[in-house]
């Protein structure tokens, strides 16, 4: 195994774009745990919070679901502290290869991957409009920020990471505010580009705000924002949440994919 990147993980990854886009983004960042053998197996940890991804081909044999396991083990991931975002198949073997060794993986989260080749405008009605985010506004983006996280419980920071957080945000230019017409900044949505592709993220509506359609819209001019800019929109979801699902699916957002979170 490696501890370095080529142009063949890259093509590895083509037939998983959606489900493994985080891992296909992070694989040139600094990452705590680098191992891949360019062929069948890919393990990236960036680091806590953070998940630790790894991808096989569809199909892997149980020896290669074996050796992953194993390079896991050895590097001292198996700890219950660390979570693995993976392909149902293997998921099922290492939480009954855990079991054998008297540990306990269960899965946490079962994720959707989904991309719009055309984005639908919504046929609800809202009041408000879009506002594009401000170094200005940081306070109210960590609070959203905050909020956001610990709703959905994974990938919480401290409140400086937090703020380092809003504030690239902000100076890159790609997070949305949905300002309602009382002047309330009540959701957020954001998007972030990596080749041809730009990864919706940070929905999250205010609670006393839900259920008037503001993340839907939002979302949808976010969504055209990104692919005027010349991108293909995609998002993950938590395949549990139902109604968020049909929203996106409202809009033009089209399955592609289906992964889930182990820990």
């Amino acid at each position: 195994m490696d501890n370095h990147i080529n142009e063949s993980d890259f093509k590895l990854l083509e037939n998983d774009r959606y489900t493994f886009f985080v891992l296909r983004r992070i694989l040139g960042a600094k990452c705590s745990l680098l191992l891949t053998d360019h062929k069948r197996l890919i393990i990236c940890f960036t680091g806590v919070p953070y998940p630790v991804w790894i991808w096989t081909p569809d199909g892997a044999s149980d020896k290669e679901y074996e050796d992953a396991y194993q390079h896991v083990k050895e590097n001292g991931l198996l700890d219950g502290k660390h979570t693995f975002n993976v392909k149902y198949e293997l998921a099922d073997y290492f939480m009954k290869r855990a079991a054998d060794e008297g540990l306990k993986l269960a899965i946490s989260m079962n994720m959707f991957a989904y991309d719009c080749p055309k984005a639908i405008v919504p046929e609800s009605k809202v009041d408000g409009t879009i506002y594009q985010c401000t170094e200005n506004d940081v306070d109210e983006l960590i609070d959203f920020l905050d909020l956001f996280h610990n709703e959905v419980g994974v990938d919480k920071k401290t409140a400086k990471e937090y703020r380092e957080d809003g504030e690239n945000y902000a100076k890159a230019g790609r997070l949305y505010f949905w300002v309602n017409d009382q002047g309330k900044k009540v959701a957020s949505c954001k998007y972030e580009p990596t080749d041809e592709l730009a990864s919706i993220s940070l929905v999250y509506t205010q609670k006393a705000y839900r259920r008037n359609h503001y993340a839907e819209h939002l979302v949808y001019q976010v969504t055209k924002i990104a692919q005027i800019a010349g991108y293909t929109p995609m998002l993950y979801t938590n395949a549990d949440y139902t109604a968020s699902n049909a929203c996106y699916e409202k809009i033009g957002y089209v399955l592609r994919g289906k992964l889930c979170t182990i820990g």
